[in-house]
């Protein structure tokens, strides 16, 4: 008997289009659906006085199955070390628990944050305070995620403890499998390989990881344009009207950040202004005649870059913002943020000097570092 083929239902992101048509209608745009990084702060800051807290952080950061946290022992945690391993799993079948060892690939040893790892040992605390306040009736089950009483978890009242959350929290609806393409999606946001993905959920091979989890957030999209755009020289000819000058306020640890923001003056004259707020002064500006807002952000880009070149600065990051406004007045405007970072070479003063010198020319080479810092 030959079965038709499935075709896994790609994981789509809750932009803030499909919020309001969900808020209108209440439709889900699809079975799978992912929150966020603004979204699912806003469920942690949400479920902060949960009893469950620390679990459903677990799930948003490491990405287990509901059945490998529901039989996760406390021996196999380690809070000083940070790490936890997942070597069992609890199924359920007709709502009875079985205990059963996961599949070999999906036994794994998983990194854990400070964050991760204090929240452990905090969950543990409330178990030490609520295993007094129960006395006897306290249960040792000796999993690390229990109810109050100290009883385990089921598999499927996770689930539905997690549903209620998220409606109570009034946030769009995602169910807790999702949360593993979350985690997933939050990683590969952060940039690391998918191999490391696939290692972190316990997948047998990469193209599962691939096929499955990689969902693609609207920052990983505007990310990937950003750095297309600034790879990609263009030669869109602009005069400069004032010159570009980045005031010591400015700067960061070495780090400046401003923005190249470009308006139409009449026709295909554009002006843009380089500013590090919306109402602070320019720090610089050009015009151009150019056909639209990629022009503009276009001339922008080349403008910062020469600048850079020029004064011995390193430009890190480019990111366009032209999305950011209505349709109707995308044809106008242009908004570009520059990251750009001082790249001064440290100097070889001080460091040991080859062998086989003269001892002259040793004390000579050792004195004239101190000459050159007191000149300067």
């Amino acid at each position: 008997m030959e079965l038709p083929a499935v075709t896994r239902p790609k994981p789509l992101v809750w932009t803030p289009e499909r919020v309001k048509h969900w808020k209108r209608t209440g439709e889900k745009p699809g079975p799978v659906m992912v929150w966020t990084p603004q979204l699912t702060g806003e469920f942690l800051d949400f479920v902060m006085e949960d009893w469950l807290y620390e679990l459903w952080h677990s799930f948003i950061f490491l990405g287990p199955r509901r059945g490998e946290m529901a039989a996760l022992p406390w021996t196999e945690v380690s809070t000083d070390a940070l790490w936890l391993r997942i070597s069992q799993q609890i199924v359920e079948v007709a709502y009875k628990l079985y205990g059963e060892a996961p599949k070999a690939d999906s036994v794994r040893t998983l990194s854990l944050s400070l964050e991760s790892g204090d929240n452990l040992v905090s969950f543990r605390t409330k178990q030490d305070q609520k295993r007094q306040e129960w006395g006897t009736a306290y249960v040792e089950s000796g999993r690390v995620w229990t109810h109050e009483n100290g009883e385990e978890l089921h598999p499927d009242w996770i689930s539905r403890r997690f549903t209620r959350l998220v409606e109570l929290s009034g946030l769009p609806p995602v169910r807790l499998h999702d949360l593993r393409h979350l985690a997933a999606t939050l990683s590969l946001l952060a940039g690391h390989d998918i191999k490391v993905v696939q290692e972190k959920l316990g997948h047998s091979s990469r193209q599962i990881t691939s096929d499955t989890y990689t969902s693609v957030l609207p920052e990983m999209m505007r990310a990937e344009a950003e750095s297309v755009m600034a790879v990609v020289p263009r030669d869109t000819p602009f005069i400069v009207r004032t010159p570009l000058s980045i005031p010591e306020t400015a700067w960061r640890n070495d780090i400046a950040v401003f923005f190249a923001h470009g308006a139409r003056q009449s026709g295909d004259t554009w002006a843009v202004g380089a500013q590090a707020q919306p109402d602070s002064a320019l720090l610089g500006m050009i015009t151009l005649a150019g056909r639209g807002q990629d022009d503009a952000a276009n001339a922008a880009v080349k403008w910062i870059r020469d600048h850079c070149t020029t004064n011995d600065l390193e430009l890190v990051r480019v990111e366009n913002f032209n999305d950011r406004y209505p349709e109707e007045q995308r044809s106008d405007f242009s908004l570009t943020r520059f990251t750009v970072a001082r790249s001064e070479s440290p100097g070889v003063d001080g460091w040991a000097l080859p062998t086989g010198l003269p001892p002259a020319a040793s004390r000579a080479a050792r004195r004239a570092p101190n000459t050159r810092r007191k000149a300067a």
